[in-house]
């Protein structure tokens, strides 16, 4: 055989193989989720916030696009964090403090797990929030083996990196935590995007979570800064709220965490920590561009749940007020035609909604007991509804202050069953398209009738959902006849 025609035979092999390969290839999207700890929409410039410094944050936004209506279903950190991973009502997953750990059966079936069963690279880091039993009423363990690359920690973590264990080997040049996990991040990203395999990166920073303990290398970014309070600030703007609601550590803490007297350097503080969150999220989108996998990289950033930073005289989070459910989401797929216009959606949408669209970018099918919905359906088309309605829990903290609400594009009713001594059986009804401040409850006005018979009837088809379909351990039975309205 004569040289030309060998050098001829070996290029059309040499091209069937690369177009056999690029055939193959797996084009399915990484996926970033980042998830902050209490951080409200109050503090994004992208939301709104006179004064605060959020430039990561704010241009990722205004790349993908800003999500006005996202609550967490429950406002506290492992019962949402259990929401986020499984795409679950809290009574569908048993979890929470002073209830129960996860159960194995419903980590199967989260979304960190089917991606990895699909041939994903998965790493998480930061606080993971809950742990893992293999029955209930099980002391459970951290899912540590079920990951590719691993950065989280027991409990609450420290924001001292040296302090967490998996993460220690960042601490020299990050001895504060929240830089470690974009460190943590970034590394995970140049690495994966070597290989084959599409990758799904979850990071949950501790910040801003008291104890407050910002990284003193940005103590310059909020010096001397005066803020403009929220106009739903102070005791005086929550007296109409439930007498319950004034019974869990909520109430005091507008007091003993210095909103009250110190708000300025409070408020600092607290921008301080998730300014710090911002530069983390700039290291990790830094490493997805120089890896060359930015055009395929969707990511997600949003909060556990909110904070209420003084708004109606309250510190903390766990109640149903809009300071403590609604919290930011911001949705950038790069793929997409709707990105970079600059878009915000105005639907309905909670924490129950990430696992179901995280599978369905990575084009898994969403297990049937899932509660939430796709939100790339809302990316498609802002305009678009994916909720009629989302139930807004608290079965945490002392018994008066347990509450269930739900809450509509447009409405929220909260109702208190604690009945006893000098409480009654209270509803709470708000206007949210005009009185997002929620400073006026509308429940015993006859010009919101109408409006609180549809949200009572809302109500009691969720209870009765809770009832249906409420695991059969850790007292969630119990819980749901509770909220029964009578």
């Amino acid at each position: 055989m004569k040289l030309k025609n060998m050098k001829q035979i070996f290029c059309a092999l040499l091209f069937v193989a690369i177009f056999i390969a690029d055939s193959n290839a797996d084009e399915r999207p990484n996926i970033i989720f980042l998830m902050s700890d209490d951080q409200c929409t109050y503090s994004m410039g992208c939301y709104g916030t006179p004064g605060v410094k959020t430039p990561n944050m704010d241009r990722l936004a205004s790349d993908g696009m800003i999500f006005d209506n996202h609550y967490v279903t429950t406002a506290i950190c492992m019962a949402s964090r259990a929401n986020v991973v499984t795409g679950m009502y809290e009574y569908k997953t048993g979890c929470n403090f002073q209830h129960g750990a996860l159960v194995a059966d419903h980590w199967k079936k989260s979304y960190p797990m089917l991606l990895r069963n699909a041939g994903y690279q998965t790493a998480f880091a930061g606080k993971i929030g809950f742990e893992v039993a293999n029955q209930p009423n099980e002391k459970g363990k951290l899912p540590e083996g079920d990951f590719d690359a691993w950065g989280a920690g027991p409990g609450q973590t420290s924001y001292v990196t040296a302090k967490n264990k998996s993460m220690a080997k960042y601490a020299t040049k990050y001895p504060h935590a929240t830089l470690s996990y974009g460190a943590f991040g970034r590394g995970f990203v140049k690495q994966a995007a070597k290989k084959d395999r599409p990758f799904c990166l979850s990071i949950s920073f501790k910040a801003p979570h008291k104890p407050a303990t910002p990284d003193p290398r940005f103590d310059s970014v909020y010096r001397g800064i005066t803020f403009t309070k929220p106009k739903n600030y102070g005791r005086e703007n929550g007296k109409h709220f439930a007498p319950q609601s004034r019974q869990g550590r909520q109430y005091p803490r507008f007091h003993s965490w210095n909103y009250s007297d110190k708000y300025n350097e409070v408020m600092a503080t607290y921008y301080q920590q998730i300014y710090a969150i911002d530069v983390a999220i700039g290291m990790i989108r830094k490493a997805v561009v120089d890896s060359g996998v930015a055009d395929n990289t969707v990511i997600i950033y949003t909060s556990d749940n909110g904070f209420l930073c003084g708004s109606h005289g309250y510190g903390s989070k766990v109640l149903p007020y809009e300071e403590s459910t609604r919290v930011p989401l911001i949705i950038f797929d790069p793929r997409h035609k709707n990105s970079g216009k600059k878009l915000r959606c105005a639907a309905l949408t909670g924490n129950i909604d990430f696992a179901p669209t995280i599978l369905t970018l990575a084009g898994i099918k969403v297990p049937q007991n899932i509660d939430g919905a796709n939100l790339m359906k809302l990316y498609d088309d802002p305009k678009k509804s994916i909720h009629d309605s989302l139930t807004l829990i608290n079965v945490w903290g002392p018994t008066p202050t347990y509450s269930l609400a739900v809450v509509t594009q447009h409405w929220k009713y909260i109702y208190w069953p604690y009945e006893q001594g000098k409480f009654t059986r209270t509803e709470e009804l708000y206007d949210l398209k005009n009185d997002r401040l929620e400073l006026k409850n509308l429940a015993n006005e006859k010009s919101a009738a109408s409006e609180l018979a549809k949200m009572r009837k809302l109500y009691d088809q969720s209870v009765q959902h809770w009832l249906k379909h409420a695991v059969p351990y850790h007292k969630y039975k119990k819980f749901g006849s509770w909220f029964k309205r009578k």
